[in-house]
């Protein structure tokens, strides 16, 4: 990676969970900076989702599994480039980790599908509907990401501990 897109990369992470660091140790422990990196970008990303959510269903035809599907794809599409560069830093190999990505979001577009549409189905406005499907799967997709997506970024204590690292 040349020496400037390092340097910004590097600047982007400090800027999204730099701040960590001053909080009590105590909750340091639990509140950790790719949690906050994650929890932002998240952020960033729904916002695009709901905002081409809203654009779709306002301004084509399409039904709303369809509007939701094409606003959830590139909303997530961003939310990996973003995370695996900004993030996690992560330097492997795209093949693997991206097939692990594609699993991921597997599982989290058919909870988001089904909590969306099943929730619009019973008179809920799809707004709303769309961020109840977001809290439902924004554990699930934050540990798959940290343990099992980029887990080549986990740190070295993680790596070299294995599995008996991560129940502690």
């Amino acid at each position: 990676m040349p020496t400037t897109v390092r340097r910004r990369t590097e600047r982007a992470n400090r800027v999204l969970a730099g701040w960590v660091d001053r909080l009590p140790p105590v909750v340091r422990g639990v509140v950790t900076p790719d949690m906050v990196g994650f929890a932002v970008l998240g952020l960033l990303t729904f916002a695009v989702d709901l905002v081409l959510l809203a654009v779709l269903e306002r301004v084509t035809v399409l039904p709303l599994p369809a509007s939701v599907t094409l606003a959830y794809a590139v909303a997530f599409g961003l939310n990996y480039l973003l995370n695996r560069t900004l993030n996690f830093r992560s330097h492997a190999p795209v093949g693997p980790q991206l097939a692990r990505f594609v699993v991921v979001i597997a599982c989290d577009f058919g909870i988001t599908l089904g909590v969306t549409t099943g929730l619009t189905t019973v008179g809920v406005d799809f707004r709303i509907a769309r961020v109840a499907a977001a809290a439902c799967v924004a554990v699930f997709t934050y540990s798959a990401y940290r343990w099992w997506v980029f887990r080549d970024t986990l740190p070295d204590r993680v790596r070299l501990l294995g599995s008996d690292a991560l129940r502690s």
